[in-house]
């Protein structure tokens, strides 16, 4: 699969506290080369100037309406008849499609603080996604099924970043699997900002388990 020129790329940038959304169009592509026209900003209608070195999560959509998103970077310009950025595009097999209907759901551990009334707890997660997360409940906890929480989230990304998402949540679950008790989590409460963090933090984990199934062995 190729992305065709002329190809709608939605572009957000990555590691930053501001939601911020770029819309542009393919207009040429020469190895792991994208060209792109200059960027426009969805929510000021403005024209961005995108900075060498910047990096991005672009999404596109195919010819049969599936969602495809990677991570990229811009690596320079050209001034020509047409100004165009040039954007890193990885193989496609690096490309991670898009579930639409559902967020993402992806198996990972990171730290989770719980607080419930009077009471706190330090969990790890089974998996999280932008809609909720599992946590391994260790010993007895005293909130129950239907119970409203406050988590403290912390996701560790790959350049060495710590975001904390603070949110209040609802337990929606509380069960055995294989020996363990598990708790399902719905976040209730979350920002746009702390919402494209944990997209971006599952997106990320969700490459990195793609790049480890593609080379197993330079991991």
């Amino acid at each position: 699969m190729e992305i065709k020129i002329g190809t709608q790329l939605q572009l957000e940038p990555t590691y930053t506290e501001r939601v911020e959304r770029f819309r542009c169009k393919v207009v040429e592509q020469q190895d792991n080369i994208l060209y792109i026209d200059y960027p426009i900003n969805m929510a000021t209608k403005k024209t961005a100037f995108l900075i060498d070195g910047s990096e991005f999560r672009a999404t596109f959509r195919t010819e049969d309406k599936q969602s495809f998103a990677f991570n990229t970077e811009v690596v320079g310009r050209n001034a020509g008849h047409i100004p165009m950025i040039m954007l890193h595009c990885p193989k496609p097999e690096e490309f991670i499609k898009i579930q639409r209907r559902e967020y993402v759901r992806v198996e990972t551990p990171v730290d989770v603080a719980v607080q419930f009334k009077d009471h706190k707890y330090q969990l790890v997660s089974v998996d999280i996604s932008a809609g909720g997360l599992a946590l391994i409940l260790k010993g007895e906890v005293a909130f129950n099924d239907g119970d409203e929480v406050k988590l403290t989230v912390a996701l560790p990304f790959a350049n060495g970043d710590v975001k904390y998402v603070i949110t209040e949540a609802t337990v929606v679950r509380i069960f055995e699997k294989e020996d363990k008790r598990i708790a399902t989590i719905q976040l209730a409460d979350t920002d746009d900002v702390d919402q494209q963090h944990i997209v971006r933090f599952c997106f990320e984990r969700q490459l990195g388990n793609r790049r480890k199934e593609l080379n197993p062995f330079n991991v």
